[in-house]
């Protein structure tokens, strides 16, 4: 098992929020419900989650279909941040007792299959080979399963992409979270709630090649809160030719907002949204505006970066969830730009193992086949049954 990280992990190593109800994480065009549904127990029997509950779920259901959203009822677990590492560490334990060996830190630079033999090059030029390879590099390795791809001849759609904001308010602003941990919205125009941080909660920071998105992590219920919360709203854009890529169009808007934000995203409060005015850093301040952002981005204007369409069906769900759940749309409420998931690489797969090549699988977020941990995990699986009847075959 490689991984140019410390920890072989995805998003595991995050704050660790797991969804047990299909489709939540899952691409429905290659998963059934019932395929997803025979997997998940073997999931959880691995992840062993402490399943949270639920309460008060149909006062908001109510609310929300008067107004044509939906409100998904979705079996979940959180670890948190502060305690994923000891999740990780367990889990590669053991694996290492079935004689797994890892190599972390090292970078894998190209695959392939040649001549009956596959294997992978590293970055420093060792070639390593062996009868399969699972290419699973998360959404990070979103560009570089695109790459493999096209060397290797492999046929691949990525006209997909998820743009939004992530939304960071106080905790009486938002109070649905402490009867639902991450409420899972679907508003119309495909715009969605997504990834709910509550209890000790943060927006942080992801690196990319040349750019930075925002994310969410919250740490466990064993740390002290500190009374925020914040989520992400992502807009569904599907593509359609002339345009080849959805990952490049995210990395452009990404690009752009970078730069309009001096290296940085960009944040900006409900109340200066609102009133057509960018927000400033004295616009965060202790009067109204009266918790400072916990991602120090640059202050600004979304309506320069964020397009329009993009925004106009943004704001519109943010105000029918301010009617579901009133108080998110406070004047201090923040909204950080971009939030961008990049998992929608569809390789032409051979089966329905997810085989590329003879003897190459590609999965989980990166390959477009989960949008999710537990999605990931599922992925897994049906990659490992599949070379296993290979095995038997032969």
């Amino acid at each position: 098992m490689i991984d140019r990280e410390a920890y072989c992990s995805g998003g595991l190593l995050n704050d660790c929020k797991q969804n047990y109800s299909y489709p939540i994480g899952f691409a429905e065009d290659i998963w059934s419900r019932e395929e997803a549904e025979r997997l998940l127990p073997l999931v959880e029997e691995r992840l062993q989650p402490a399943v949270k509950e639920k309460h008060n779920l149909s006062v908001y259901q109510r609310r929300a279909e008067r107004l044509g959203v939906s409100l998904l009822d979705v079996r979940q677990a959180h670890v948190g941040t502060d305690r994923s590492k000891e999740l990780i560490l367990r889990l590669r334990g053991e694996l290492e007792a079935r004689g797994v060996r890892f190599m972390l830190e090292r970078e894998v630079a190209d695959i392939f299959d040649e001549q009956g033999r596959a294997g992978v090059v590293m970055a420093g030029g060792e070639t390593l080979r062996c009868r399969k390879v699972l290419a699973a590099p998360g959404r990070k390795g979103f560009a570089f399963l695109q790459q493999v791809m096209e060397r290797m001849g492999i046929a691949y759609i990525d006209n997909v992409v998820d743009i939004g904001i992530r939304v960071e308010t106080r905790l009486e602003n938002y109070p649905i979270v402490t009867d639902y941990y991450d409420p899972k919205f679907l508003f119309p125009e495909k715009v969605r709630t997504f990834c709910t941080n509550s209890g000790h909660a943060r927006v942080v920071l992801e690196q990319y090649h040349g750019f930075s998105l925002v994310n969410g992590h919250a740490f466990s219920e064993q740390r002290t809160g500190n009374n925020l919360a914040n989520f992400a709203l992502l807009k569904t854009i599907g593509l359609k030719n002339p345009v080849r890529s959805g990952q490049q169009m995210a990395v452009f808007l990404a690009r752009l907002a970078n730069e309009i934000g001096g290296g940085k995203p960009i944040m900006q409060r409900v109340g200066d949204f609102r009133m057509g005015r960018r927000s400033n850093s004295e616009t965060f301040n202790d009067d109204l505006f009266s918790f400072p952002p916990t991602c120090p981005v640059s202050a600004g204007d979304l309506g320069l970066v964020v397009p329009a369409k993009i925004m106009r069906h943004l704001w519109g769900a943010l105000k029918k969830l301010d009617t579901i759940v009133p108080g998110v749309l406070h004047p201090s409420t923040i909204m950080y730009y971009p939030e961008i998931k990049m998992y929608a690489n569809k390789p032409a797969f051979l089966d329905p193992f997810f085989r590329v090549t003879d003897n190459v699988y590609m999965a989980g977020d990166g390959a477009g086949t989960s949008r999710g941990i537990t999605g990931a995990w599922a992925s897994g699986i049906r990659v490992a049954e599949g070379i296993g009847a290979a095995g038997l075959a032969h």
